[in-house]
């Protein structure tokens, strides 16, 4: 297995470039310290601080309740252990409320708490927002698909753009955020053929999270790569200790097979 020494400064010219030669971009969550520097180590590249720190680390049932100042504590303590990964934090629930409440937040977020990119969920609604964000010059990763900061709203979480009305209107939020100035595209719970049809028609990189590997990227949550998410595990989401004899390996085993479109399978995927 192979293991990633140089300590280089991922940037995002760089994750286009992967992108173009079809090299898989590898990312996972990070809450802490310790994980953070293992995760750089591992060569993973780009290292994201969920929201969904609020349902693994704090116990809550949703996102819903993650702060601000949550974020930016969990991401001031992971940035402490990044030397070479991008790293990305989530914009909290309603911490995007209007431009001039985004471009706050996500300015603590950079100078405060060392991310180098913030990421929100929304489609059309939230291109304002990604256009402000962009003029001033502040990397926004956008998340269409299912966003879990609505499942107040929806009541389930579910996979997203199965039908044709609802496929055309992803499609179209895709494009519409990669032109106001989205930097990466976050794709969760997709089926396959539609996620691999943005990835191809999107300049920027496209990440998926139970999105089929088409896609440029990967991302899982920390926990269920490791198998200690209480309850049942996505579908998406793989056990990586099993037949791994430590966590470091189990990591490194993600990456590889990220690498080497191993992961995900059809198991992990939707039609």
């Amino acid at each position: 297995m192979s293991i990633q020494t140089s300590i280089s400064q991922l940037t995002l010219p760089t994750l286009r470039k992967m992108k173009q030669e079809r090299q898989p971009i590898v990312a996972l969550t990070a809450y802490d310290y310790s994980f953070a520097c293992l995760l750089d180590h591992s060569g993973v590249d780009i290292i994201l601080v969920g929201d969904s720190l609020g349902m693994v680390i704090q116990g809550h049932q949703t996102t819903i309740p993650v702060s601000m100042e949550d974020m930016l504590y969990h991401t001031s303590i992971v940035s402490r252990g990044v030397e070479r990964a991008l790293l990305v934090m989530d914009m909290p629930f309603m911490s995007y409320l209007n431009t001039e409440r985004a471009l706050d937040n996500a300015t603590d977020a950079l100078q405060q708490a060392g991310a180098h990119m913030v990421k929100l969920e929304g489609g059309l609604d939230q291109i304002p927002i990604v256009e402000a964000l962009s003029r001033h010059e502040i990397p926004v990763c956008a998340h269409i698909g299912l966003k879990p900061q609505s499942i107040l709203k929806t009541g389930h979480y579910r996979v997203q753009g199965r039908s044709a009305q609802a496929a055309k209107k992803m499609i179209e939020e895709a494009a519409a955020l990669e032109k106001a100035g989205a930097d990466i595209l976050l794709l969760e719970c997709v089926p396959k053929m539609l996620a691999a049809e943005i990835s191809a028609n999107s300049e920027i990189p496209v990440i998926g999270i139970g999105a089929g590997n088409a896609c440029d990227g990967q991302i899982l949550v920390l926990h269920d790569l490791l198998g200690i998410t209480p309850g049942k595990a996505p579908k998406f989401a793989k056990n990586f200790m099993q037949g791994n004899a430590d966590i470091q390996t189990a990591i490194r085993t993600y990456v590889d097979d990220v690498r080497s479109r191993k992961f995900p399978a059809e198991e992990h995927s939707f039609n």
